[in-house]
C-alpha cells in the first residue's frame, strides 16, 4: 500500500517522511489514531516506504544503524523527491501483497482448537485478505473474519516469544526489518516479554505499533515508542472518498461523511443503509410523541423493531447527528453546517422546541439506547422507554408538528 492510496492525512505522511530523511526515527513507533482513521493503512504504507528500493537505493545495506543514529560513512542520504515508495520495484510487490520476508505481522488470535497456542502466522492468509479487503476495518471485523464469534482475541506470551525470535534473524533483503503490531491492547502482562527488544533492537529493526486506546496498552511499552498521533479523517476527505470509491453521489456522499464523524470504516457501514430515508422515520417519530399521541407510537415502535441492530443503530446514530447539527446551528449563530436544506429546516424547527439543555440530554439517552442494542435488548421494550423519555425531557416545551 502507497501513502498515495490512503484517504487523508498529508500532514502525518509528511511527518513519517520527514522523520526518515532527516535520521529522527525512533526503532519503536506508536501509531495512535481512532477507529476508522487509517491507522493500519499507515503503518502498511510506511512499512512499504522503508522497505521500498527506489526510497532507499536497492542492493545497499549500511554498515552501521545509520536511520536510528549517526549515518554510515559513504551513506548517501535520502532523496528528497522519494515522498512515497515506488509502487513498482520487487520489495514494493510483496510488501503490497504482505509476502515481504522483513515485513513481520503481529495481532490478536483465537485458538483454533482447545489448547492450541495460537501464533499470528497461523491466520497469515486470513490477515492478507482482510486487510486487502478492509484496511479501515477495526477488530471486531477482523476476529469476525476468522470466527472468533464470542471468543475473545489476545496476543499471547507464545506470539511475544515468537516475535523475539522473528526479530533477531538478519532481514532477509531489506535494509530493514519490520513488525506491525496491529492493536497492542490485547497485549496483556506477557507483553513485558518484549521490553528488552524493544528498548534494545537489533541493527534496523522497526517496531511498528498501530493502535486506538492508548490507556489499554502496557505503559511500560507505551513509555518506549515514539508517538505519530492519526486524527479523525476531515469530512471532505471521507466524502471525497466515498464518491471516488464508491461512485455516489456528492449529496449523498457529503451526508454519510458527515454523520461519520472521521471515522471512514463507520461511513462505509452507513453506506450500507444510505438508501434508508432515515429522514422520513425521524420525523414520523417525534411526530408521534409530540403530536398523534400513543396509538401512533405504538404502530412506529413496531415498525422499526422489526429492522434489525445495525439498522437500528444506524438510525439513532442519524437522530444524535440532527442533534449535535441543532446544537452547532445554536452556537455557530450563522455559520454554516453540513446538511441537507430540508434537515436544515427541520432542525431549526427542533431549535424551537428543545433547548441545548434538553437536546443534549436526548444524546445521552441515544447513546444509552445504542448500547443497549448492542447487547440485544428487546427492540420494543427499549425504543417504547425511549419514546416515553424523550416525550417527557421535551414536554415542557411547546408542542408543535415537526413536518
Amino acid at each position: 500500500m502507497a501513502f498515495k492510496e490512503i484517504i487523508g492525512q498529508g500532514a502525518v505522511k509528511s511527518q513519517l517522511t520527514e522523520l526518515v530523511q532527516q535520521n529522527r526515527l525512533s526503532h519503536a513507533l506508536l501509531f495512535l489514531g481512532p477507529e476508522g482513521s487509517g491507522a493500519l493503512a499507515l503503518a502498511l504504507a510506511f512499512a512499504q516506504y522503508m522497505v521500498c528500493e527506489k526510497v532507499h537505493g536497492a542492493g545497499s545495506k549500511p554498515a552501521a544503524p545509520g536511520l536510528f543514529g549517526e549515518p554510515a560513512p559513504g551513506k548517501q542520504e535520502l532523496p528528497e523527491k522519494w515522498e512515497d515508495a515506488c509502487g513498482l520495484c520487487p520489495a514494493c510487490t510483496k510488501a503490497r501483497q504482505m509476502v515481504h520476508p522483513d515485513i513481520h505481522f503481529s495481532y490478536p488470535v483465537i485458538p483454533k482448537k482447545t489448547g492450541d497456542k495460537p501464533l499470528s502466522t497461523d491466520f497469515i492468509a486470513e490477515w492478507r485478505e482482510f486487510v486487502s479487503k478492509h484496511p479501515y476495518g477495526n477488530v471486531y471485523d477482523w476476529l469476525q473474519f476468522i470466527g472468533a464469534e464470542n471468543k475473545q482475541g489476545n496476543i499471547t506470551a507464545h506470539e511475544c516469544n515468537d516475535i523475539i525470535h522473528k526479530l533477531s534473524l538478519k532481514s532477509f533483503e531489506s535494509e530493514y526489518k519490520l513488525l506491525i503490531m496491529w492493536m497492542p491492547e490485547y497485549l496483556g502482562n506477557e507483553g513485558n516479554k518484549l521490553l528488552k527488544l524493544i528498548e534494545e533492537p537489533p541493527p534496523n529493526t522497526l517496531f511498528i505499533l498501530v493502535a486506538e486506546n492508548e490507556s489499554l496498552i502496557l505503559q511500560t511499552i507505551l513509555s518506549r515508542t515514539q508517538l505519530v498521533k492519526i486524527p479523525a479523517l476531515e469530512t471532505p476527505d471521507i466524502s471525497g472518498a466515498l464518491i471516488q470509491r464508491n461512485g455516489i453521489s456528492p449529496e449523498q456522499a457529503g451526508q454519510v461523511a458527515s454523520i461519520s464523524e472521521g471515522n471512514y470504516h463507520e461511513a462505509l457501514q452507513l453506506l450500507q443503509h444510505a438508501d434508508e430515508d432515515w429522514f422520513g422515520l425521524l420525523r414520523e417519530w417525534l411526530n408521534a410523541i409530540l403530536k398523534t399521541g400513543p396509538s401512533a407510537q405504538v404502530k412506529w415502535i413496531e415498525e422499526v423493531s422489526k429492522m434489525g441492530r445495525e439498522r437500528q443503530k444506524q438510525f439513532l446514530r442519524y437522530f444524535n447527528h440532527i442533534l449535535e447539527q441543532a446544537i452547532r446551528l445554536s452556537v455557530l449563530d450563522g455559520l454554516p453546517v453540513p446538511m441537507t436544506e430540508k434537515e436544515k429546516e427541520f432542525t431549526l424547527r427542533l431549535n424551537r422546541l428543545t433547548g441545548i439543555a434538553e437536546q443534549q440530554e436526548i444524546i445521552r439517552e441515544i447513546d444509552r439506547a445504542t448500547y443497549f442494542i448492542e447487547r440485544n435488548a428487546n427492540a420494543k421494550m427499549l425504543f417504547h422507554a425511549l419514546t416515553i423519555k424523550i416525550y417527557h425531557i421535551i414536554a415542557h416545551k411547546t408542542v408543535a408538528t415537526m413536518l
